[in-house]
């Protein structure tokens, strides 16, 4: 779900973006400890655990507000990097100017997006919400043309990007005039995909080659995200008079889970196989999703969800695939 929270910000913290090719190669394998658990093995839990977010979005908005439920997504996760930085001893970043640009990563890649897709599901399945997650590659490939200079669209790009939101028109069910369709809440879910290549443009251009260790960068945008929202909840919100247990766990897995260890998890995987073969959980995320909305929620299914959900992947992948030099 949040690979474009990721791999951007590992490769803007990693190294200079001067070109595209520089800007997406591979980085060398960072020597270590063999990790015990093959790569596949955390790519396929990390798909799991981001294509289940939706579902545990909805079960959150059963019983909290939209901006409780991403609050708490928000303290969960945060807690679970405060975590891993007294594990490893390190430090939050220094410097007013770092924390600047990291409050408004924060607003674009965690404060808005979690809420926009929290509100969606209020009106609109799960599986339309991970589905349209999807589409956060198109938006990114469309706004790179015009904001990176460095990147050059292909016939083979812009044929990917006019795919995918021929797919996304098939899922929302176009030809029969969106009947049936929350506009409101897609536009929402639609919104929130975009906020993630907005948040991914601005990490790349004002934070490319910090020395800040990803983890500490990381661990600062949550906290400043959280404090976003903790300043915005109580103005719209009223404190619940009960507590479910179920909507609670689910918000709790989606912080904890969701969040923070899929942040971690998803670190590894950039590191140690490169952010192109990493970046293939984005498109198993969908498929998760849908399944378990429908299994699990009973959500229906019509022909359209799954055709149009191959087709924004589809779309989505050419997006990605980048002329050699």
């Amino acid at each position: 779900m949040f690979y474009e929270i990721v791999c951007p910000i590992v490769a803007s913290m990693t190294t200079a973006t001067t070109s595209a090719h520089r800007a997406t190669a591979q980085p060398e394998p960072t020597p270590g400890p063999r990790p015990r658990l093959d790569w596949r093995l955390r790519l396929g839990a990390l798909s799991l655990v981001w294509g289940f977010s939706f579902l545990l979005i909805k079960v959150g908005t059963g019983a909290y507000a939209p901006f409780q439920v991403t609050l708490g997504r928000l303290v969960f996760g945060t807690a679970v990097l405060a975590a891993a930085l007294l594990v490893k001893r390190e430090r939050l970043p220094r410097g007013a100017r770092t924390w600047g640009h990291l409050a408004v990563a924060a607003f674009f890649l965690n404060a808005l997006p979690f809420s926009l897709f929290a509100y969606a599901e209020l009106t609109i399945p799960s599986t339309l919400a991970g589905i349209c997650n999807a589409t956060s590659p198109l938006w990114g490939m469309a706004l790179s043309l015009v904001a990176l200079s460095e990147d050059r669209p292909t016939r083979l790009r812009v044929a990917g990007l006019g795919l995918g939101f021929l797919g996304v028109l098939t899922v929302l069910g176009a030809w029969q005039g969106f009947r049936g369709l929350d506009g409101p809440g897609a536009a929402m879910a639609l919104l929130a995909s975009l906020s993630y290549p907005i948040g991914w443009i601005y990490v790349r251009r004002t934070l490319a080659g910090v020395s800040h260790s990803h983890l500490s960068m990381t661990g600062a945008q949550l906290l400043l995200a959280t404090v976003q929202l903790a300043v915005v909840t109580p103005l719209f919100t009223d404190l619940p008079s009960r507590f479910p247990v179920l909507p609670l766990l689910a918000i709790a897995a989606l912080g904890a889970l969701g969040t923070g260890i899929a942040m971690l998890v998803q670190y590894g995987l950039v590191a140690e196989v490169g952010p192109t073969t990493a970046q293939t959980v984005t498109y198993f995320v969908p498929v998760i999703a849908t399944a378990a909305g429908i299994a699990l929620l009973g959500e229906p299914l019509t022909w359209s969800t799954p055709v149009g959900a191959v087709i924004v992947v589809a779309g989505a992948a050419l997006t990605q695939i980048r002329m050699r030099p």
